[in-house]
């Protein structure tokens, strides 16, 4: 891993020149301009004098330096504004103007209570894209609800099918439904650039509600109550649609993973494991098939990993062309030749930590790839080089600081 340099270079990458106005808090939206930023676009954070994202006070942190937010600040650049006072309504506006997107996370209705409505944000930049994230959309009964990941994702039907059948539901151990908002969001954003600067069309909102875009990766479930009125119920390490796909044991009480969602996969594993005759039973024919017997095809599978330690699982199948992983530990992550030769994790310099290891920009294109420049900003790092490229001078600076609107 290599260490990157501590002050953003110049904008460089396929989105260099996009303009990305961020007022918004932890995960989502935040994430969103975050992979706007790992491809050239200049992103500017609007945060709450003395207080900031709630991010920066969220675990796990390394003495004072919140961990996660060095990673999800990176690329960007932080001001402090009071966007409930008119002065701080004022000067967002001012950049606004400046901007091609916003990206906002409050709940709907909260910029119009500050003066910046719609109509508002228009007036200042008729061709500004607005996306906006929230946990239940801009519309319907539940807009006006708060809107946090961990509920969202419960609201979805997505929890209710995790865990084992005889325990409670699990939840994930990440803010799963705000990373995939937040992807949306990002997607949704260039959509509608798109549609503004090559076919010519008009600037517009982006609504992506959180429930929903983690909705949106659970066709299966749907589609299986919508036609056959049934659940998709708590399997524990089992994988609902193939057989066999899930977790197993080796000799050395290593867990692997392992996934035949294809018959010609399912036909090698049982090859390897000296079951060539099982494609050839009815009850094992098919995935479909499979599924129906699940219980006889584990126990096979079982009895051979059990017999081999997990090295040994992982080199014959690797052999084999049967897809199978350890389940590794963040240690392990680090440590992995494929991810380090890949450039899968990357260390930049940190002001405080010396070095900060952070997942590097994803996806990797091949002319103009991505790059993390600098870790989080500290609260209101460039607050005074925005308002004077805005025209204030030190006095009127040190005013707006004095009444806390900065």
């Amino acid at each position: 891993m290599s260490i990157l340099p501590t002050e953003p270079s110049a904008a460089h990458g396929p989105l260099a020149g996009l303009r990305v106005l961020e007022a918004a808090n932890v995960f989502a939206g935040p994430f969103a301009s975050t992979l706007l930023g790992d491809f050239g676009a200049e992103v500017l954070k609007v945060e709450m004098p003395g207080v900031g994202d709630p991010l920066r006070m969220m675990n796990p942190f390394d003495g004072d330096e919140p961990l996660m937010w060095a990673s999800m600040g990176r690329n960007k650049r932080s001001m402090t504004l009071d966007l409930r006072t008119e002065t701080g309504r004022d000067i967002f506006l001012e950049l606004v103007a400046e901007h091609d997107v916003l990206i906002e996370n409050f709940r709907p209705g909260t910029l119009d209570r500050w003066g910046l409505a719609v109509e508002d944000l228009r007036a200042a930049n008729p061709d500004l894209v607005i996306t906006r994230v929230s946990g239940f959309g801009q519309t319907g009964p539940n807009a006006q609800m708060a809107g946090y990941g961990t509920p969202a994702t419960a609201f979805t039907g997505y929890v209710y099918g995790t865990g084992f059948p005889d325990r409670e539901p699990v939840l994930p151990p990440i803010s799963l439904v705000d990373y995939v908002a937040g992807l949306f969001a990002a997607f949704g954003t260039l959509v509608a650039l798109h549609h503004r600067d090559v076919a010519g069309g008009p600037a517009q909102e982006v609504d992506v509600a959180l429930y929903e875009s983690l909705l949106r990766f659970l066709e299966g479930m749907i589609a299986q109550y919508d036609r056959l009125g049934t659940l998709t119920e708590r399997q524990g390490n089992q994988f609902p649609a193939s057989v066999p796909c899930g977790l197993f044991k080796g000799s050395d009480d290593v867990w692997m993973v392992l996934s035949t969602s294809s018959d010609r996969t399912f036909n090698r594993l049982a090859e390897l494991m000296g079951r060539a005759e099982m494609p050839f039973d009815p009850r094992f024919h098919t995935n479909r098939a499979r599924v129906e017997n699940r219980r006889e095809v584990n126990a096979v599978v079982e009895q051979w990993f059990g017999e081999r330690t997990g090295d040994e699982i992982q080199k014959l199948c690797d052999q084999a062309g049967v897809p199978v992983s350890r389940v590794n530990s963040m240690a392990d992550v680090f440590a992995d030749s494929h991810v380090q030769e890949r450039g899968s994790l990357v260390e930049i310099a940190h002001p405080a930590l010396g070095t900060v290891t952070m997942p590097a920009v994803v996806p990797h294109l091949t002319a103009t790839p991505g790059s993390v420049n600098s870790p989080g900003p500290s609260l209101g790092q460039h607050t005074e080089d925005i308002l004077a490229a805005l025209g204030r001078n030190s006095e009127q600076i040190e005013e707006l600081r004095a009444r806390g609107v900065i």
